[in-house]
């Protein structure tokens, strides 16, 4: 194997640190991967910076050793290297590099009235978990530490910086930090003065640099390479590609760059993101960010999609254990949501509310996972799978009927990656039956971000000279892509609107669970 004709995508995701190596085909042909978990720590959902190194480190690791497995050779270097990170937060830092305020992630609620109060003053929706968000809720705060930061950047960006040196980062990443102003592919002039104006603060001097897609974002320093793997067998001066956000590694995933395209991840939270040929009205539940070539993109982004379904999952993976029929984590995801399937298209009178956290699309600061059922549901194995798959798109089909029926968005191909696809049909099926269109996943469907990056920092590495993002994409990686396409039932769709229907009726449950269960 030539080292040099690979590329490695990193990619920090709320559950599992996953890197992946591809060849010059664009296959991926070795990872490595780390779980984590988010903590609430004094009302601040947040990671250690501590467990942040470790498993990017313990990732390296387990990727270097699967090459080494798989092809009896050590990992010294690759063509290109690229990082990306779940989007937005909240990561400063002083002069000194020192970090001022434990890392908020996008999970958080708190920003309520800086969000609010940007939203009017920019005429753009500024969502809560923005770094700008936080930024402005920490001034409105009176927080100490603000009046020293030199720095501020998001967790793709503080990596990026550690392996380079450079604080650069992605339009797409960036676009999560503050409005961008994709004509030029930088932050949005007037929006910067406006925020001077209001607070002092010249943010320019604090953010990253804005990079696009294919841009030079710096070499491996040793120092870097030494962060990523200790044992000094990965050589430094790798090219670094931008980082990028998990959206927009998402959407290079999916092949979902052009207009008219989108796409729809699904783990831990959710999010679709439709690529616009016009500018949309401000609306509080749809976010403007761009692609990673610095197209705009509509963005339904849903705080909770998949815990709810994995804390069951583990419920009844005790229960097996006990009764002496243990069973793989794999192999019960496979069969409870292969049995959904079996469920009615409404579910049967269940009802579940899938909130860990709050979720900004419904109004809701806080969460409390809430499941519930009429006296005469049909309590069902299939219907409960179901009821769980179901509300973990509801939320975002909210969203997307706002782009669909209010702003006439009009999307031409609808791709599914992450782990609610990874069992074949099921996850794609819901999807279908919640959007009302045909829905494509591709055969990488579970290796989502980690190869996205891969394929970014390919992308810089062997582009042609004019070569635009997408036209890489669709000669060069996604020619000959194995994709399955599915439509959902029109009785599977009515399933679907009528459980959304009594799902949004019965709202005040949950802001009533979120009141009274302390």
């Amino acid at each position: 194997m030539d080292l040099n004709k690979t590329a490695l995508g990193i990619e920090l995701g709320s559950t599992r640190i996953k890197a992946v190596l591809i060849d010059e085909k664009h296959i991926p042909i070795a990872s490595g991967d780390f779980e984590w978990e988010n903590r609430l720590v004094n009302g601040i959902w947040t990671y250690s910076m501590d467990m942040v190194h470790t498993g990017v480190q313990t990732c390296i690791k387990n990727l270097m050793s699967d090459v080494k497995a798989k092809y009896g050779t050590e990992l010294t270097t690759v063509g290109a290297i690229g990082v990306s990170a779940m989007m937005h937060g909240y990561l400063p830092f002083d002069g000194n590099g020192k970090q001022l305020a434990e890392f908020r992630t996008w999970r958080n609620t708190i920003t309520g009235e800086a969000a609010a109060k940007l939203t009017e003053l920019f005429g753009f929706n500024i969502p809560q978990r923005w770094s700008i968000a936080h930024l402005y809720q920490a001034m409105l705060n009176g927080e100490a530490h603000v009046k020293d930061i030199a720095f501020l950047t998001t967790l793709a960006g503080y990596i990026h910086w550690r392996l380079t040196g450079e604080k650069v980062m992605g339009v797409g990443e960036a676009s999560g930090m503050f409005p961008i102003d994709s004509a030029k592919g930088d932050y949005d002039e007037e929006m910067l003065e406006k925020f001077r104006t209001l607070t002092g603060c010249d943010l320019r001097a604090i953010l990253p640099k804005v990079l696009p897609a294919g841009a030079d974002g710096g070499r491996l320093t040793e120092a870097g390479a030494a962060f990523l793997d200790p044992t000094g067998t990965l050589k430094p001066g790798v090219p670094v590609a931008p980082c990028e956000g998990d959206a927009g590694t998402g959407m290079t995933a999916t092949n979902s760059v052009r207009v008219r395209t989108g796409n729809v991840s699904a783990g831990t939270s959710d999010f679709a993101m439709i690529v616009t040929e016009k500018p949309l009205g401000v609306h509080r539940e749809i976010d403007m960010v761009t692609t990673p070539d610095g197209l705009p993109v509509a963005m339904v982004h849903c705080n909770n999609c998949t815990s709810d379904i994995n804390a069951w999952v583990n419920l009844l993976s005790e229960f097996c254990e006990m009764m002496g029929m243990p069973a793989g984590k794999g192999e019960l995801f496979v069969k409870l949501f292969n049995k959904a399937l079996e469920g009615d298209p409404d579910c049967g009178g269940l009802l579940s509310y899938n909130y860990f956290s709050g979720e900004g699309v419904t109004d809701l600061d806080e969460g409390r996972p809430v499941f519930a059922r009429l006296p005469d549901a049909k309590f069902t194995l299939a219907n409960f799978m179901r009821t769980h798959l179901l509300s973990a798109l509801a939320t975002l089909k909210i969203g997307l009927d706002i782009l669909t029926r209010t702003e006439k968005v009009q999307i031409d191909k609808l791709t599914g990656h992450g782990g609610f696809f990874k069992t074949p049909e099921v996850g794609q099926r819901m999807l279908s039956a919640a959007v009302g269109a045909p829905v494509s996943v591709m055969e990488t469907a579970g290796e989502g971000g980690p190869y996205g990056m891969a394929l970014l920092a390919a992308y810089m590495l062997w582009k042609d000279e004019g070569e635009s993002l997408p036209d890489y994409l669709d000669r060069k990686v996604f020619a000959d892509a194995k994709c399955v396409t599915l439509t959902a039932s029109p009785e599977d769709a009515a399933g679907f609107q009528a459980f959304l229907t009594r799902y949004q009726n019965a709202l005040p449950t949950e802001r009533a669970a979120i009141e009274t269960l302390c």
